[in-house]
């Protein structure tokens, strides 16, 4: 058996796990302090071990018998983790988390039932079966990173009455992110042969799924991105109403995070709607450039 690495160790290699795979997402992290960007640091690597159970290079080639068999597994040890049994490094930083930070079982199940739906569904009909899935593959990260977010302190001895309940813009953010990812991976997702887009909104703009594998830019595509976008930036503005009652040391993390995210959909806008050749990504440059402003809005409660 493989001697466990040391709780420092463990917690570096979630570091550079993330700052490798989300690098926007870990430049807001290194706004908070230490204590709470590692547990940030470790439930992303869950999050993303969760989701390369489907998505990684040798899950894409194994059946659908072998993946259900994975998340089956991956659920019981996950069952187990909460009820304390540590088998690696991950492990070891996740129960770290747990007891600094308690969390909530059955988002990381639902998170788990979320890629279940990737095994049955390629298509999505509606807005509401998608925003299903949004909630169980993004969603639950604001519910497992709340408690390490915090509260301000105002309301942290307020009377039970007169405290904000932030889940729903914590989830909000979540779908927001994943509703982002979405538009900017349709061209990725179509070579899998998946369709994230609502069939309904495709069919109301007049865009076929032949034109989407085809990579067809034309007016019909403009306008159903815009209407993408758009709704994409309604749910960002629905999770920034819970931002201002986050604890100090998280807001300007948060902010930076959320603003940074929602640039990519205005750099899809500056590539004209192109997600078939065309990755859309903020510069660093851009992103340092913005942390300033997202420092001022986090002043404001």
């Amino acid at each position: 058996m493989t001697p466990l690495p040391t709780l420092d160790q463990a917690y570096e290699e979630c570091r550079l796990e993330t700052a490798e795979w989300a690098k926007t997402f870990y430049l807001g992290t290194l706004l908070m302090p230490p204590v709470k960007r590692r547990a940030i640091w470790a439930i992303y690597v869950w999050c993303r071990r969760t989701d390369e159970l489907m998505d990684s290079p040798e899950a894409q080639a194994l059946p659908e018998e072998e993946l259900a068999r994975r998340l089956d597994g991956w659920e019981q040890r996950t069952r187990e983790l909460f009820a304390g049994e540590v088998r690696d490094g991950l492990d070891l930083v996740m129960h770290d988390t747990i007891e600094r930070f308690p969390q909530p079982l059955q988002a990381y199940l639902e998170m788990i039932e979320g890629q279940r739906m990737d095994l049955q569904k390629h298509r999505y009909a509606t807005f509401q079966e998608l925003e299903l899935y949004c909630y169980r593959v993004a969603g639950t990260v604001g519910l497992m990173t709340q408690e390490v977010m915090g509260l301000d302190a105002a309301y942290i001895t307020a009377p039970w009455s007169d405290r904000p309940d932030t889940s729903n813009a914590a989830v909000a953010l979540g779908i927001a992110n994943q509703l982002t990812n979405i538009l900017r991976d349709v061209g990725e997702d179509r070579g899998r042969g998946r369709i994230y887009l609502p069939l309904e909104d495709l069919e109301r703009f007049g865009y076929s799924e032949d034109d989407l594998f085809a990579g067809t830019l034309n007016d019909n595509w403009r306008e159903l991105m815009r209407f993408q976008l758009g709704r994409a930036r309604d749910w960002f503005a629905r999770s920034e109403a819970g931002v201002r009652w986050l604890a100090p040391d998280a807001r300007w993390p948060v902010w930076a995070s959320l603003r940074l995210y929602r640039g990519i959909l205005d750099v899809i806008e500056q590539h004209q709607y192109d997600v078939f050749t065309k990755r859309a990504y903020v510069p660093k440059a851009g992103k340092l450039l913005d942390l300033p402003f997202s420092f001022l809005v986090a002043q404001v409660r």
